[in-house]
């Protein structure tokens, strides 16, 4: 993610041309009609957009009155023995009318039920703190992000952790930090993720070195991935494994190779097709929310733009090209670059190869894209992936206001939009 992006940096410039393409996590730049149309002056700063935030929520005025009904059946009711109840009737209004702030954060060591979580190579504490939230983990991103502030000199080894629902930060924290929590022999690997980061969370649950995974995905054609593929990446399938104690590196490959040809397969993808898929597939991927029934949409304003020989214009193709396959956001400068082959701001077509691992809903996504005349989409909410696709650049506009709107309603939201 580019340091400090900017209104422009995150969406591109109104005033020229509109964003087109979203992340899970993360909205970007795409102008997809003015590739070649110079900067702007410097956009303002995210602080300066927050205080110019149109709409601005106003503080709404108490009801006096009404608030000391509320304390006054409280108080009733809690010498009646009816406390509980009325406390969960009316929890929120008794929090706002007593000034108490709703918690964050759970109190204990879960709840029994167990959950898997994946600690990516190169993932930082808001990272780790969004992917415990999202699974269920901890109550809050705030509550385990707050507690890695106070403890800075925590570090995180990539791999597949065994934690429980409903823990607290700290216990949370705790788990991920004891090796007896860590999955061996077993890993999975996420949709979208690389190819180098897959090597590394299987290294991380084997006892192959990384460096011997990695020579052997560089003799990719071994494994019947044609020489115009560049190398390993996007052919290795997504998906949870259980290797044999003594598996070798070349093994290992194999089995996530083979899988992915067992997929291709079954979605109907002729041999001849596979590298083509696969490049579309894991641009999808990439840009797709939580929402799998989007990625369809998605495949299809992608394809749209190819028929009218418009660039993709997509940030996750452009920032997998410049090595920072950890984010997706780009700068002015990387996507005026057209050396770079997979930016598909500065150079037509799809690039040169895939950008990640696509899962089965990308792959079909892929293979039959939904009918449909849109030429642009965007999310409207960070955390659900709740997206609007657009036909015109005045509709895509109003989209990605309701955006602009999301990240300046909480903290929470902000740390989505970074």
């Amino acid at each position: 993610m580019a340091s400090d992006p900017s209104w422009d940096d995150i969406f591109g410039p109104f005033t020229t041309a509109p964003p087109v393409t979203q992340d899970a996590g993360n909205a970007r730049s795409a102008s997809p009609d003015s590739a070649d149309t110079p900067d702007s002056a410097p956009p303002p700063s995210r602080r300066q957009l927050r205080e110019a935030t149109p709409g601005s929520r106003k503080r709404k005025r108490r009801s006096r009155g009404f608030g000391w009904i509320i304390a006054l059946v409280v108080v009733v009711a809690l010498v009646a023995g009816a406390g509980t109840t009325v406390w969960i009737m009316f929890e929120d209004r008794i929090r706002e009318v007593l000034g108490i702030a709703p918690p964050i954060d759970y109190s204990g060591d879960g709840n029994g039920t167990e959950v898997v979580v994946v600690i990516e190579p190169g993932d930082i504490g808001s990272d780790v703190a969004t992917t415990l939230h999202d699974a269920g983990v901890t109550m809050s991103f705030t509550a385990f992000y707050e507690l890695l502030l106070e403890n800075p000199d925590v570090q995180f080894l990539p791999g597949n952790y065994r934690l429980e629902e409903e823990m607290s930060a700290a216990s949370a924290l705790a788990a991920l930090q004891d090796p007896a929590n860590k999955i061996i022999n077993q890993v999975t690997v996420p949709e979208g993720i690389t190819a180098d980061a897959a090597l590394e969370l299987i290294a991380s649950a084997t006892e192959i070195p990384i460096d011997e995974l990695r020579a052997a995905a560089d003799d990719y054609t071994s494994f019947g991935i044609p020489e115009k593929a560049g190398g390993i990446e996007g052919y290795l399938f997504p998906a949870t494994y259980t290797f044999d104690p003594d598996v070798t590196a070349k093994e290992a490959i194999a089995t996530l190779v083979d899988t992915m040809f067992e997929h291709l397969d079954a979605a109907g993808v002729a041999k001849a097709d596979r590298f083509r898929t696969l490049v579309m597939a894991s641009i999808v991927q990439r840009e797709s929310g939580p929402d799998e029934s989007d990625m369809p949409k998605i495949a299809r304003v992608f394809e749209n733009r190819l028929k009218r020989g418009m660039n993709l214009q997509s940030d996750a193709t452009v920032a997998y090209g410049t090595g920072n396959t950890h984010t997706v956001w780009t700068t002015p400068e990387e996507r005026a670059d057209a050396s770079n082959p997979y930016n598909t701001y500065a150079n037509p077509g799809l690039p040169v190869g895939p950008i990640g691992l696509p899962g089965d809903a990308a792959i079909q996504a892929a293979v039959q894209p939904a009918d449909g005349t849109w030429l642009y989409f965007v999310p409207i909410n960070l955390r659900t992936g709740e997206t609007v696709f657009s036909n015109t650049l005045a509709e895509h506009e109003a989209a990605a206001n309701q955006l602009y709107a999301w990240c300046h309603e909480s903290d929470e939201n902000a740390a989505y939009c970074e």
